[in-house]
C-alpha cells in the first residue's frame, strides 16, 4: 500500500505529513516506556523483519498480490509507541534508497501503513486479551485478528484521504470497495504471517513480546474463604538477565535470508494498491520517484545485470541500513529515558522537594 507522488494533491499531502509528525513526536516520547535494554535492540530488528518480509509479496487474486504492512506485528512485539516508530523507519529507508513510496507521500504512507495500522491493531489485540483465557495461545489468536482487522482499515483510510485531496475523478464508492475488498485478502496473509512470528516468540521468550507482558499469572491463594495472591516466587534465572541475543542472531539470519533469497521467488503482480488504481485510474497523474536514481531503485543494484543477484544484494542491503538505523533510533530513545531517570536527576529533584 506504498501511495506514490502524485496520487494525492499538496494540501492534503502537507496535512497528513503533519500528522505523520506529531504521531512520530509523540511516539518518541512513549517509546521511552515501551523500551528497555532487552527490547530496544529487538526493535531495531523488528523494523528490519518488516522490511525483509514486505518484500516477499503474495498472491491473492487473479493478477494481484500483497505483502506485510507490519503495524500489528510491531505493536505486539514491541509496543503500539515503538510499533510506529518501527513501521515509520521501514517506510523512510523504502522511499530514499528503494523508491518506494513517493517521498512527497511519506506522510500519507505512515499515516496509512505505521499509524492506522498499530493504532487499529494494537486496540484489537488489548481487547480481545481482555476477555480471551490469559494463555500463549489466546495471545496468537489475539494476534490473528488484529492483524486481520489492520489491513482494510488503513485501506478505508487511504479511501478516506482520496475522497479529499485525490487528483483524479473517479467513483469514491467503487474505490472504497475495490479497496477494502482485496484488503481483506491481503489481511489474511498479514494475519497468518503476525501471528506465525507472534506465536514463534511467544513459545521460547514470551517475556519479549510487549503485548505477552501480563501473560504469567499470579497463583492465587485461598485464605479465609477468600482468594488472594501468593508471594511471587524467585525464578532460577531471573527473567531480565536472559539475554535476548539468540533471538536476535535468529532473527537478523531469517530476515537476511528472506529478503536475499527467498525474496527472488515473491509475487510479480502488482500489490492491492497499484492494482486498483491500474483498474479506477487513480494511477493517470503518478509522478516519476525523486529517487528514481538511487542505485536501490526498485530493490535492485544498479549495473548488476543478474536479477537474483540483483534483488537479493539490494534485499541484504536494506535489511543491514535498516536494522542500523531503527537501532540507532531506539537507543537514542532508551538513553534518553535512562538519562530522565539517572541517580543525579533523582537526587537533584529529591533536594528539590527537601
Amino acid at each position: 500500500m506504498h501511495v506514490p507522488d502524485g496520487f494525492i494533491d499538496a494540501p492534503t499531502s502537507a496535512v497528513t505529513g503533519v500528522v505523520a509528525a506529531a504521531a512520530v513526536a509523540v511516539s518518541l516520547r512513549g517509546a521511552r516506556r515501551e523500551l528497555d535494554e532487552r527490547t530496544a535492540p529487538l526493535a531495531g530488528l523488528v523494523a528490519a523483519f518488516i522490511f525483509a518480509v514486505q518484500m516477499l509479496n503474495f498472491p491473492v487474486a487473479a493478477g494481484t498480490s500483497g505483502h506485510l504492512l507490519g503495524g500489528a506485528l510491531a505493536a505486539i512485539l514491541v509496543g503500539p509507541y515503538t510499533g510506529v516508530l518501527c513501521v515509520s523507519v521501514v517506510l523512510l529507508m523504502q522511499g530514499i534508497l528503494f523508491a518506494d513510496g513517493g517521498l512527497t507521500a511519506l506522510g500519507v504512507n505512515i499515516t496509512n501503513m505505521a499509524i492506522v495500522t498499530t493504532v487499529v491493531a494494537y486496540a484489537v489485540f488489548r481487547g480481545l486479551v481482555k476477555v480471551l483465557p490469559r494463555s500463549r495461545r489466546s495471545v496468537t489468536v489475539a494476534s490473528f485478528v488484529a492483524a486481520l482487522l489492520s489491513v482494510p482499515a488503513a485501506a478505508l483510510a487511504f479511501t478516506l484521504m482520496y475522497a479529499v485531496g485525490g487528483t483524479t475523478d473517479v467513483s469514491i464508492g467503487k474505490v472504497a470497495g475495490a479497496m477494502v475488498g482485496v484488503h481483506i485478502l491481503i489481511g489474511i496473509g498479514e494475519a497468518t504471517i503476525t501471528a506465525l512470528t507472534v506465536g514463534a516468540v511467544v513459545a521460547v521468550r514470551p517475556d519479549l513480546v510487549y503485548g505477552a507482558r501480563d501473560l504469567r499469572q499470579r497463583l492465587q491463594l485461598r485464605v479465609g474463604g477468600e482468594l488472594v495472591d501468593a508471594p511471587a516466587a524467585e525464578p532460577a534465572v531471573p527473567v531480565a538477565a536472559r539475554s535476548p541475543r539468540k533471538v536476535w542472531a535468529v532473527g537478523l539470519v531469517t530476515s537476511l535470508v528472506l529478503a536475499g533469497f527467498v525474496s527472488f521467488y515473491a509475487s510479480a503482480d502488482p500489490d492491492g494498491l497499484e492494482k486498483v488504481a491500474a483498474d479506477h485510474g487513480i494511477d493517470k497523474k503518478t509522478e516519476d520517484h525523486s529517487s528514481a536514481d538511487s542505485p536501490l531503485a526498485d530493490y535492485g543494484v544498479k549495473d548488476i545485470t543478474d536479477a537474483r543477484l540483483s534483488g537479493g544484494l539490494a534485499g541484504v542491503i536494506g535489511v543491514g541500513v535498516t536494522v542500523v538505523a531503527g537501532s540507532a533510533v531506539f537507543w537514542a530513545v532508551r538513553r534518553r529515558r535512562t538519562d530522565d531517570v539517572s541517580p543525579s536527576s533523582t537526587s537533584t529533584t529529591a533536594g528539590s522537594s527537601a
